[in-house]
């Protein structure tokens, strides 16, 4: 079971606003005037909840839209699957995890007062948005089908013997909604 977060989890408001705040910097710091760049379009953390025991949300930019996860407490509730642990990754190394959808690889970075955080981009540039509510529904509807099972992914965390594990889905099969791939990843201990 997934804990979603309300807007009144104080929590889930103090991460989504330090997330936001560094890459409100960042677009002050280092994007303005850069061709790649939709102005229309403003950072916000989209959805952000706890999953397994870290922060899950996607990140909308003017110029990225990422999956983000971000070290949490590690807790979980009573129906939840095992905890996931923050992997020993640095900057640039990738970690994979397993969603109903399929197992996806998340880049590790870290950025000011946001700290450390995986991402997985789902789009960029963002030109394909009109405007911020576009990219907002978008992003709503991402965090939506990385919980929607598949056929070809199961939903155990760790496969038992003679089970295939989770596929690997590339983006372009999620955001197109094909969500089987041809070939199963290889079990992780990060999942």
């Amino acid at each position: 079971m997934t804990d979603r977060t309300t807007p009144f989890d104080a929590d889930a408001a103090a991460m989504a606003a330090r997330v936001q705040s560094a890459f409100e910097r960042v677009q002050r710091e280092r994007m303005t005037g850069l061709p790649f760049v939709n102005e229309t379009l403003r950072v916000e953390l989209v959805g952000l909840h706890r999953w397994r025991g870290l922060w899950l949300g996607v990140l909308i930019t003017p110029w990225f839209m990422n999956l983000m996860l971000l070290p949490g407490d590690g807790g979980g509730g009573n129906d939840d699957p095992p905890p996931a642990r923050w992997p020993a990754v640095q900057t640039g190394d990738y970690a994979r995890f397993a969603f109903p959808a399929g197992v996806l690889s998340f880049l590790a970075g870290h950025e000011g007062e946001a700290g450390d955080y995986l991402a997985c981009s789902l789009f960029s540039p963002m030109f394909e948005f009109a405007d911020h509510e576009a990219a907002r529904q978008t992003a709503e509807a991402c965090l939506a089908a990385l919980f929607e099972p598949t056929a070809s992914a199961t939903p155990a965390d760790a496969p038992e013997e003679g089970v295939a594990a989770p596929a690997v889905v590339s983006k372009r099969d999620f955001l197109g909604g094909r969500w089987h791939s041809p070939t199963a990843a290889t079990p992780s201990s990060e999942r």
